[in-house]
């Protein structure tokens, strides 16, 4: 093996012939103390050894052979200072020294590095095989300190929070980036529901147990245990629920078990000027109600996330993140995956009722729409979900169940949250409209004059009120809280049906205010125009108040009516002379005074009952006409009316209709009809045809009674798919 040898041997040499020239025995010490101390024989030739400066081939070198440096060619030690040079030893030993490059001292500190390092290796090992450092408990730590660090920093950044998901992430970034708007302008819930009115600040139930299945250390008092509700699903009785005039909900679910939802109109061909009075809407009261309705006040972010679901916090993110991109099945997927992994994640459950909730939207399936409600009531009844958890669970499942015609178990489902949160007064108003929705007007009474007690300033909880005094005939005492809570601008206010009922009100005392506000809620876009004031409509119809017969396209029906018409006559005065309580009064609160008697045939596209076996020829006919017998939206009738009645001026639900007067016995005069600002009379075996979503109005001032064979027919610009899947009315 070749020595480590310095870079010029001539150099070398010619430094060693200097040394020994100039060798004195005064020196001879301190050379041999310097020997001692920095070339020491056997420690360097192990550290060579080390290095793999050595033969394999020759021995170990030692002294002046490892050291060239630092003895003579006799091998006597130099008389070499520090740093490898003869103290006085002139320009000769400063020549070897340069000539060496210095690599005496840096040959050393290589040396001492490569020890050094050595040592460090072996230290290494020795720890990781005795196990002298517990690693385990390290990187528990580690991660300890890791998940109380993101809680630490989540909590100081929630105010920052922006798209409702219980955390600060990059939604919430780019909303404050101005990158994206905030979740509260968007469209819930799929989280949230269709615009329902904010209640407040949630308050937990004091009666409830705060700490069940908490450590001591870390009770939170906002959390709150729930027993589960006892109520699955109640069917409910729709001869109870129809004809209630709160019932006719949009969205709609069909014989066929298909969710339906009626396309809504925003006007129709009419001119919007066409039928429209010269009263004019106050500027002021339209601007300020815009403003009341634009003012939205920032609401504080839910928590939803208990303990446990803080730890899994990543993995309800991402898959909530799929659901909010619409991968729904996907989203569904790693919800139920959470599940089945943490049964007692509220977050979890409910994550994974919202991705069922919205499959069902999307494959636009009832069961799937079950299963959703039912997910949502059990991330409900976990004992460790927090308030606002309990709160949108519930909530949500009640609004699903309302979708499906559930009434009776939804008004169960608010019942439970207000008993939870007894006062949040927007659940409590939520609670009112449920017992509405079961035609209960004395329990959403009940339930407005506890919440006006409280806030006698509650726009949502006024107008609710009103529509229920109107209901009750107090039409004067209704109109102050309809026109209150219209002009609160309060959330829930702005809806056709306020409008309405408010115009009603005043146009029967006498007011001619009410086309003020008939004509303001035209222009929010709830009637086609000021005199046709129809609520459930399909946009696009041709909207006209008096119609023709060639205009309708049905020449053929009205034919038949007319050449049967005595035959139609003769059975219903047979009805009519027995007496047999065929003749019902009419119900809807349209009379001013007077007697209006109705005998039904069909309702909503449905023969009543036997009817048809008291008057059989008149049914036979019909039944050749399925534009009026399979009329969902439309009745098929005969009416009579006693001398000195008079009807207040209104209007039909549906502008998918064209209602038809068979005259049957009509006095010569006293009896007429106004449709718009157009007044027709009727005349034996003729038929008139009008819309009836255009304001009209009757009086019957003969001496004798007036009869009327009444048939509603489709709308004729109403396809076939549309007839079919249009909810009933």
């Amino acid at each position: 093996m070749e020595t480590c040898r310095p870079r010029d041997s001539s150099s070398t040499a010619s430094g060693k012939e200097v040394y020994m020239e100039e060798e004195e025995e005064e020196e001879e010490e301190e050379e041999v103390m310097y020997e001692e101390e920095l070339c020491d024989e056997e420690e360097v030739a192990s550290a060579v050894q080390d290095i793999g400066c050595l033969n394999e081939a020759e021995k170990p070198l030692v002294g002046a052979e490892v050291c060239p440096y630092l003895r003579d060619s006799d091998g006597k030690p130099t008389a070499d200072s520090k740093n490898g040079l003869k103290s006085d030893g002139g320009a000769a030993a400063a020549a070897a020294a340069a000539a060496a490059g210095g690599v005496g001292p840096k040959t050393t500190m290589f040396t001492w590095f490569v020890v050094l390092a050595l040592l460090g290796v072996w230290s290494s090992v020795a720890v990781v095989y005795f196990d002298v450092v517990d690693y385990d408990s390290v990187i528990a730590r580690a991660k300890e300190f890791r998940v109380n660090f993101s809680e630490v920093l989540q909590g100081k950044l929630m105010a920052y929070d922006r798209d409702g998901d219980g955390d600060f992430d990059m939604e919430d970034a780019k909303v404050l980036l101005d990158r994206a708007p905030p979740a509260d302008t968007q469209d819930p819930d799929r989280d949230r529901p269709a615009d329902t009115q904010d209640p407040g600040q949630v308050r937990p139930d004091d009666t409830q147990d705060p700490d069940r299945d908490r450590p001591a250390d870390t009770q939170d008092p906002a959390v709150r245990p729930q027993p589960p509700l006892v109520e699955d699903f109640v069917p409910d009785d729709p001869r109870e629920d129809s004809g209630h005039p709160y019932e006719d909900e949009v969205e709609t679910i069909d014989t066929t078990g298909v969710l339906v939802e009626e396309v809504m109109a925003e006007e129709t061909m009419v001119e919007s000027g066409k039928y429209v009075t010269s009263s004019k809407v106050s500027q002021e009261t339209e601007s300020r109600s815009d403003q009341k309705v634009k003012e939205k006040t920032k609401k504080s972010k839910p928590k939803l996330l208990n303990k446990l679901d803080k730890t899994i916090k990543v993995e309800i993110d991402a898959a909530e993140k799929l659901r909010k991109k619409g991968k729904v099945e996907e989203a569904l997927k790693s919800f139920e995956a959470l599940v089945q992994r943490f049964p007692q994640s509220p977050r979890a459950r409910y994550g994974k009722a919202q991705a069922e909730d919205d499959v069902a939207e999307k494959q636009r399936s009832n069961d799937l729409l079950q299963r959703a409600i039912n997910s949502y009531r059990e991330a409900s009844e976990l004992p460790s979900a927090t308030p606002d958890l309990i709160r949108v669970t519930l909530k949500r499942r009640a609004e699903r169940q309302q979708f499906l015609g559930r009434n009776r178990g939804a008004l169960l489902t608010l019942e439970r949250l207000v008993e939870v949160f007894p006062e949040d007064l927007g659940l409590k108003n939520d609670l009112g409209v449920a017992h509405l929705l079961i035609g209960d007007n004395k329990g959403a009474k009940r339930v407005y004059e506890e919440v006006l007690a409280v806030a006698p300033g509650d726009g949502f909880a006024m107008v609710h009120y009103g529509f229920i005094l109107k209901s009750e005939n107090q039409i004067a005492e209704s109109i102050p809280y309809l026109k209150g809570g219209l002009e609160s601008g309060a959330p829930g206010t702005d809806d056709g049906r306020f409008y309405f009922h408010l115009g009603d009100a005043l146009q029967r005392v006498g007011d001619d205010s009410a086309y003020h506000w008939y004509e303001l809620g035209h222009q929010r876009g709830h009637f086609a125009s000021v005199w046709q004031r129809s609520l459930y409509n399909v946009d696009g119809l041709q909207a006209q108040p008096w119609w023709t017969p060639q205009e309708t396209g049905y020449t053929d029906l009205v034919k038949a009516l007319e050449r049967g018409w005595k035959a139609i006559r003769e059975e219903v005065l047979a009805v009519l002379d027995l007496k047999t309580g065929l003749f019902m009064p009419e119900e809807e609160n349209l009379r001013e005074r007077g007697e209006w008697g109705q005998y039904t045939l069909w309702q909503q596209g449905r023969k009543a009952g036997d009817a048809c076996r008291s008057v059989p020829k008149t049914c036979s006919l019909l039944e050749r006409f399925p534009e009026a017998t399979n009329c969902k939206r439309g009745q098929i009738k005969f009416s009579v009316m006693q001398p000195g009645t008079h009807v207040w001026p209104h209007t039909g639900p549906t502008n998918c209709r064209l209602r038809m007067h068979l005259g049957l016995v009509v006095p010569e005069e006293g009896c007429r009809i106004r449709c718009t600002n157009q007044t027709r009379a009727w005349e034996e075996g003729k038929v008139l045809i009008f819309d009836d979503s255009f304001e009209h109005e009757v009086w019957q001032e003969a001496a004798s009674y007036r009869l009327i064979l009444i048939v509603d027919v489709w709308h004729p610009a109403l396809s076939a798919h549309q007839r079919q899947t249009l909810s009933p009315i």
